[in-house]
C-alpha cells in the first residue's frame, strides 16, 4: 500500500506536522528523505530495509556507495544526499559548540565528536583547541593509524595549540573496534600529553574515546 493510501495521521509528513519531528521513528524520518519507495514497497518499507541492512541510522550514513547501491531503490543520487545531510548535521553542531562554553555544554561536545569520529574505520587522533573563555577555536585531526606515545607527538600537538593561541585542549580518538574503553596505552598517552602541555601553561580539559555512538570521558572517570 502506498503511503498516500494510509490514514492521514499515520503518514510521516502529516505526523511530523501534527506531532512534531521527535514523534517520528527512524524509519519514518528516512521515508521523508526517500520520498518514494519502489514497486511493491512504500518509502517506509524501503527505509526499514535500509535500517535492517545497516543496523542503524549511523550505519546508513557510514555506508559507502557500493553498499548503498546494493539496496534496490537506492543509488548515487541518494548516497550523495545522505552524505550531504550527515555533513550538514556535523557542521551545524560544530557551529553550536563554537558559540558556547564547552564546559557548560558537554553533551553537545560528545554529540559533535560522535558525528565526527564515530563512523571512521581507521583510528584517528583529534584535538579541539579552546580559548581562555572555554570557547572552541578550531578542531583538527592530527594523527592517523595505531595511536601510541610513539605515533602521537606532543611537540606537534603543542605546535598546533600555539598556532591557535589555545588556552586548553580536548583530545578525542576513535576505536573502530566499537569498544569505548581506554587501554593502558591510551592512559599513558594522555598523561604524556598533559605533562607536555602543562609546560606551556595549557590545560587538558578531557580526552574522549568514541566508538560508534558510545563515548568515554577521561575527565568523568577521574583519569585527567
Amino acid at each position: 500500500m502506498a503511503i498516500t493510501d494510509w490514514p492521514e495521521g499515520e503518514r510521516p509528513r502529516e505526523k511530523l506536522m501534527q506531532q512534531g519531528v521527535e514523534s517520528l521513528s527512524d524509519a519514518e524520518l528516512l521515508a521523508i528523505f526517500l520520498r518514494v519507495g519502489v514497486a511493491g514497497k512504500s518509502a517506509v518499507d524501503l527505509a526499514r530495509d535500509l535500517l535492517i541492512e545497516f543496523g542503524s541510522l549511523n550505519g546508513i550514513f557510514s555506508a559507502n556507495l557500493a553498499e548503498i547501491n546494493q539496496i534496490h531503490g537506492m543509488g548515487e543520487s541518494k548516497y550523495c544526499q545522505l552524505q550531504a545531510i550527515f555533513e550538514m548535521s556535523r557542521r551545524a553542531l560544530e557551529e553550536e559548540i563554537r558559540s558556547k562554553d564547552v564546559l557548560s555544554s558537554p553533551r553537545q561536545v560528545r554529540d559533535y565528536l560522535s558525528l565526527k569520529l564515530g563512523n571512521m574505520t581507521r583510528e584517528v587522533f583529534m584535538v579541539v583547541f579552546v580559548d581562555a573563555q572555554n570557547r572552541v577555536l578550531a578542531s583538527e585531526i592530527l594523527f592517523e593509524g595505531t595511536l601510541t606515545q610513539t605515533s602521537v607527538y606532543p611537540r606537534e600537538v603543542a605546535k598546533r595549540a600555539l598556532y591557535h593561541n589555545a588556552a586548553s585542549v580536548i583530545f578525542a580518538h576513535n576505536h573502530p573496534s566499537g569498544i569505548a574503553q581506554p587501554s593502558r596505552a591510551d592512559e599513558q598517552l594522555t598523561l604524556a600529553l598533559k605533562e607536555a602541555l602543562a609546560l606551556l601553561d595549557m590545560r587538558v580539559l578531557d580526552h574522549f574515546i568514541v566508538a560508534g555512538n558510545a563515548t568515554f570521558s577521561f575527565s568523568e572517570q577521574g583519569l585527567i
